[in-house]
């Protein structure tokens, strides 16, 4: 993070944007970095699909929510403070060992044992936070862990044209084929009400960056949560991936995210299509998709300066922070 970041959102007179993020893993832990840095107002609504690593071993074993998602954002949500950093890696710490314990992470772990001591998933994350010092609240989509099933073509090069059902996010996330579709085991989950009541109360709903199947699309098959997402009176930001993620989005261009977004929820309206410039070789088709959707495309300089398909959180804050003011003026 640059010398000199905000912690929090620049004076205003008026009230802080109440904003919720969607998604999961690193692309929400990147937008969550640069939103905090935006509002004091923020909720982070992330995937519980999970099943491979610490994660999956824990819901396989105790029967919870996978809490390696949830455990990112929450970190993510940590100050730049000593405080805030100093937890950040703890509770991202993983254990190296000859034992059971190798390749667990202390965040995961933590999580866990306040669940199974307050039988409440979300006043365990809550907790949570409040221990972090976390800039924000961290709820799961869907009250059970889910399952994702891909409808795959040419997952076998031997048979390219092949279309095969693949099960678990982790394979999802490397069938070596195109990814046509997705749907959530079990179909129709109960969403978190506090997500839901959440999505109904924001001003801003974030949709990525991320794993477009695996961490974004899937808040749009829980039923509840897809219609407070469709009904909310929020305006609606979807934040593109940088690159194409090997084995879930390969070939994808910026305008196929769109495409894929409004096949899997076609009564979704945007108004804000968020991309980096350097990545959009011809804005036009994208601003069509994106007017298809009722959205606006905004172009910034998101991602860091290495050359390395990473949002810069700084950077990214600052557009987030031109477009909530922007549609206010």
């Amino acid at each position: 993070m640059g010398a000199g970041a905000r912690t929090g959102p620049p004076d205003d007179d008026g009230p802080p944007p109440r904003v919720v993020a969607l998604g999961g893993g690193h692309g929400l832990s990147a937008s969550l970095q640069a939103l905090r840095r935006v509002t004091t107002d923020l909720t982070a609504v992330v995937t519980v699909a999970d099943d491979g690593g610490s994660s999956g071993r824990l819901r396989r074993e105790l029967g919870v929510l996978p809490p390696g998602d949830l455990r990112m954002a929450l970190a993510a949500l940590c100050g730049d403070d000593e405080w805030g950093h100093t937890w950040s890696e703890v509770v991202q710490h993983r254990f190296r060992s000859e034992g059971e314990l190798h390749g667990h992470a202390v965040g995961n772990l933590l999580i866990v044992a306040l669940w199974e001591l307050l039988g409440d998933s979300v006043a365990g994350l809550d907790w949570v936070g409040q221990l972090l010092g976390a800039h924000g609240r961290v709820l799961p989509m869907s009250s059970v862990p889910l399952d994702i099933a891909a409808e795959v073509e040419g997952a076998d090069p031997a048979r390219p044209g092949e279309v095969v059902t693949v099960r678990g996010q982790v394979a999802c996330a490397s069938t070596g084929g195109r990814v046509r579709s997705i749907s959530l085991l079990p179909e129709a989950p109960p969403a978190s009400p506090q997500a839901v009541k959440a999505v109904h109360e924001a001003d801003w709903v974030v949709f990525g960056p991320g794993s477009w199947f695996t961490s974004v699309l899937p808040h749009l098959l829980v039923p509840d949560l897809a219609r407070a997402l469709v009904d909310t009176e929020a305006r609606r930001v979807v934040a593109l991936n940088l690159s194409p993620q090997r084995g879930e989005t390969d070939g994808f261009r910026p305008e196929t995210y769109l495409k894929v977004l409004e096949e899997h929820a076609p009564e979704l309206g945007v108004d804000v299509v968020l991309a980096d410039r350097s990545v959009v070789q011809d804005a036009g088709p994208l601003r069509e998709a994106a007017a298809r959707l009722g959205g606006e495309l905004v172009l910034g300089d998101v991602a860091v300066g290495d050359g390395t398909p990473r949002h810069d959180p700084d950077r990214l804050a600052a557009v987030f922070d031109r477009v909530f003011r922007g549609a206010d003026q």
